[in-house]
């Protein structure tokens, strides 16, 4: 499964060009800001909302970018995955 980046966005398309998913951010002295994450609903329920998280931490991990989570799920995803804490801004 390939994501695309453009400044701002991480994104994945279906095959007909339709928005499968998107996660946002912007940066702020040296962090990602997550400010939103979506799943449209016929792709709800593959995992994409995580595979988004996971593309934006090799992006910030391979720009040494901190990662500041705004958004309810991108708040939860850390919650859950101690493995990445080094990765937030406090």
């Amino acid at each position: 499964m390939e994501f695309s980046n453009a400044p701002g966005r991480i994104y994945r398309l279906a095959a007909d060009g339709s928005l499968q998913a998107e996660l946002t951010y912007h940066l702020d002295q040296g962090a990602m800001v997550i400010t939103k994450t979506f799943v449209a609903p016929a792709a709800r329920g593959q995992g994409l909302a995580g595979k988004l998280m996971l593309a934006a931490i090799a992006l910030a991990r391979s720009h040494q970018y901190q990662i500041k989570p705004v958004c309810s799920y991108a708040q939860e995803f850390f919650n859950k995955k101690k493995e990445y804490q080094d990765l937030l801004k406090g």
